[in-house]
């Protein structure tokens, strides 16, 4: 989760996200729009604070009862011990002991439902949903977060998996790493529709979508990633979230407004 955000200039978003909601709705009901969890929709920074305070709280370690979202500055688990106030020596010796804490709570659905949606994401993945277009979830999660995940999509206004125009896709198990089930899943959205817009956070990821649906718009959540040494490929663009345009963003108000009226 390595926030260096620098790719995505703020004066680009706009056209970006508009030319996304374009494609969308050129497409209509035969596209399908593919769209990661973590660190591109869903923010889980809460999670992993809530997981160092209840360490603090086991470690006996007081400062560490104070941790917030903003300590997560990457994946490296003992900056984030030393962000939240230990010293170095402190910071190196409880690394392994947390990690194993971390382990045991990060993947599971009482700490998941923690997470927040990154700045704009719910009205913009309804906008993407009016277009017509089927919406897949395509997400490095086990399975066995299934309830919390939807939780938090039904919590924030998401639209929520039914089976049919809007899929939750997860790992099934330990057995194939992210980048594995990642190319497994694409097979199976591609038996669902015509893939026309692609977000994810991670480089390699996106890069892997880009080449296999080179039809497809490609826009990587310049929010943060594993730290494995790949960059995103030049011709894909980059946001820092997904807030639309003013105007857009009323429209879309309005457009759920409607739709909620008795």
């Amino acid at each position: 989760m390595e926030r260096v955000p620098g790719r995505a200039l703020p004066a680009d978003q706009p056209a970006i996200l508009l030319a996304a909601l374009a494609r969308a709705r050129a497409a209509g009901p035969g596209g399908i729009a593919v769209l990661d969890l973590d660190s591109t929709l869903l923010d889980n920074r809460p999670r992993q604070a809530a997981i160092l305070r209840d360490y603090g709280r086991a470690a006996g370690i007081a400062v560490l009862r104070e941790a917030r979202p903003q300590h997560f500055t990457s994946w490296d688990l003992g900056e984030a011990l030393a962000n939240a106030g230990l010293g170095e020596a402190d910071a190196r010796r409880h690394a392994g002991p947390f990690r194993g804490f971390w382990e045991e709570r990060f993947f599971t659905n009482r700490y998941c439902e923690l997470d927040v949606p990154v700045p704009g994401a719910p009205a913009f993945v309804r906008a993407i949903q009016r277009t017509g277009v089927r919406i897949a979830y395509v997400t490095g999660r086990p399975a066995a977060m299934r309830p919390g995940t939807i939780h938090v999509l039904r919590a924030f206004g998401f639209p929520v998996p039914d089976g049919g125009r809007v899929v939750l896709l997860m790992k099934p198990g330990d057995a194939l790493g992210d980048e594995a089930w990642k190319a497994v899943a694409r097979d199976e959205v591609e038996g669902r529709g015509a893939p026309v817009l692609v977000l994810d956070n991670e480089p390699a990821h996106l890069n892997a979508y880009a080449r296999a649906w080179p039809g497809a718009l490609a826009i990587h959540v310049d929010t943060d990633h594993s730290a494995r040494p790949v960059e995103v490929m030049p011709s894909i663009p980059s946001v820092l979230d997904l807030r639309l345009p003013q105007e857009a963003a009323i429209s879309a108000g309005a457009e759920d407004a409607r739709a909620e009226a008795p």
